[in-house]
């Protein structure tokens, strides 16, 4: 048996009826830019999320750049993120010419430590930028606390932590700002590039919109320099589609991995972390063994495919070395990089699959 790491054609092959339909009736209404497809999942998003608006963008690095310039942050800002991650919320930064401010996670949840945070704001300090890591909600009381006494803002990077709860309340309304990635692989995945921004502020939906529309509200009348970054319809009704599906998919992740915890407890690997007030989205299933390399080989050899989330953390890629941060500097997000390994939690796994995961597992750890 070869288990895939995420069959995304099966996500397909359920719902193929309900989104060749779609696709057929956003490619007939003659509506290729924006329209009634775009309002409509804008709308049911926002109410998902809990939020009050959500503006749909062309992808999720998108998302948290513009966020970021609504928020007007600007070269000689700072903002706070996590040292481990992928390195896209760090591009983010960099793309509005902020200088980004790396602090190690907490290594139980791999989110950003609250409390090393504390510690890294300045006087130059504009935005608080926690990422959601694997669909694990990070800790936001405390780092709303901490925005809120220092007079920041706090924009979360949730392009993994669709349908996440953080204290019984959706992930997508808590900060100023939520950034979204609908990349196909998400668990809302659309069939293409696709992001969006949720918030409860009206203003700054307002100017990420615009933003996002060239600078502009009305045709030809730009009123700042903005880019082009727009929602498709076409993908804007899959997600629709897809997004009725959200919940009950979410739910087999979470008995995947309830599977995966109890009967992997005692195999040697360090699982995942789940505080109390957390409820994961489970976008990935990521354990930790000082011996990650063997244990992706053998389970190579059984047929399992894993990936690594994420081999290189972002201080150390040639794109950050201006930073002058060597190897050595932020050995947290160093540790995790060598020991973390992504097991399969796809949506579409079987039980069978599951087991057969949890074997190789656990022979490689006899």
């Amino acid at each position: 048996m070869t288990i895939p790491f995420l069959d995304l054609g099966a996500a397909y092959r359920e719902l193929a009826s309900e989104i060749d339909a779609v696709v057929a009736r956003s490619l007939a209404s003659g509506w290729y830019i924006g329209g009634p497809e775009v309002t409509a999942f804008e709308e049911k998003f926002a109410a998902f999320c809990e939020a009050d608006h959500c503006v749909g963008l062309g992808n999720g690095l998108d998302a948290l750049h513009l966020a970021l310039r609504a928020m007007n942050v600007d070269p000689g800002d700072e903002v706070i993120l996590a040292s481990n991650g992928y390195v896209a919320t760090m591009l983010a930064v960099s793309m509005v010419g902020a200088t980004p401010v790396l602090v190690e996670p907490d290594p139980a949840t791999h989110n950003l430590d609250p409390a090393r945070v504390e510690e890294a704001v300045t006087e130059r300090t504009k935005v608080i930028l926690p990422t959601h890591l694997y669909g694990q909600p990070a800790d936001l009381d405390p780092l709303l606390d901490i925005a809120g006494r220092h007079g920041l803002r706090l924009l979360e990077d949730a392009a993994q932590a669709h349908g996440a709860r953080y204290k019984g309340r959706q992930v997508g309304g808590h900060g100023n700002a939520v950034a979204w990635s609908f990349y196909p692989s998400k668990n809302l995945g659309a069939l293409g590039d696709a992001g969006a921004v949720t918030t409860n502020d009206p203003e700054l939906a307002d100017r990420i919109r615009t933003l996002g529309n060239y600078g502009s509200h009305r045709r030809y009348v730009n009123e700042v320099r903005g880019v082009n970054s727009r929602l498709d319809p076409v993908q804007a009704a899959v997600l629709s589609v897809k997004l009725d599906r959200l919940e009950a998919w979410n739910e087999r992740r979470r008995r995947t991995a309830s599977h995966y915890l109890d009967k992997l407890a005692g195999s040697g690997l360090t699982l995942p972390h789940v505080p109390h007030w957390a409820d994961p989205a489970w976008h990935l299933f990521v354990v930790r063994s000082p011996r990650r390399d063997a244990l992706q080989q053998s389970l190579a050899a059984a047929g399992v495919q894993t990936l690594i989330h994420y081999p290189i953390p972002p201080h150390l890629q040639g794109a950050y070395a201006d930073l002058g941060l060597p190897k050595g500097s932020l050995p947290v997000a160093e540790q995790l990089a060598d020991e973390v390994l992504s097991l399969p939690i796809g949506p579409h796994l079987s039980d069978e699959q599951t087991l057969a995961v949890i074997k190789a597992v656990q022979e490689y750890a006899a």
